[in-house]
């Protein structure tokens, strides 16, 4: 049970306080502790996310925050696309004349099979 201590008051008048027991004190000291650890815990998930977020934006930004290295980021992104393209439409076209050949291979085929 508190006790009551008597304080003297900048008035000259005496105020009853009550003092804390000590007992028990531990149990809301750990459940004060383990609140603010999660707490901290609920404060750092979106303080991290945040960061991670700033340092890929800074990644992506980095290269177009001087003149010269945007161009230079730019020119190899289109080198990069163009040579795609040039992939794409080479592989377009091998595909179409491996086709063409089997096809003719298989037209002399049938001619040669029909000559004998």
């Amino acid at each position: 049970m508190p006790t009551q201590t008597k304080k003297a008051s900048p008035n000259g008048k005496s105020s009853a306080r009550p003092k804390r027991a000590s007992s028990g004190s531990s149990s809301a000291g750990a459940k004060s502790s383990s609140q603010r650890s999660a707490a901290t815990r609920a404060l750092d998930l979106p303080v991290g996310a945040v960061l991670e977020l700033s340092d890929r934006v800074s990644e992506l930004v980095g290269p177009f925050t001087d003149r010269n290295t945007a161009r230079k980021q730019l020119k190899s992104y289109r080198t990069r696309v163009n040579r795609s393209e040039v992939e794409q439409r080479v592989r377009k076209a091998v595909e179409e004349q491996a086709s063409r050949a089997q096809g003719v291979v298989s037209q002399v085929g049938g001619q040669l099979s029909a000559l004998r």
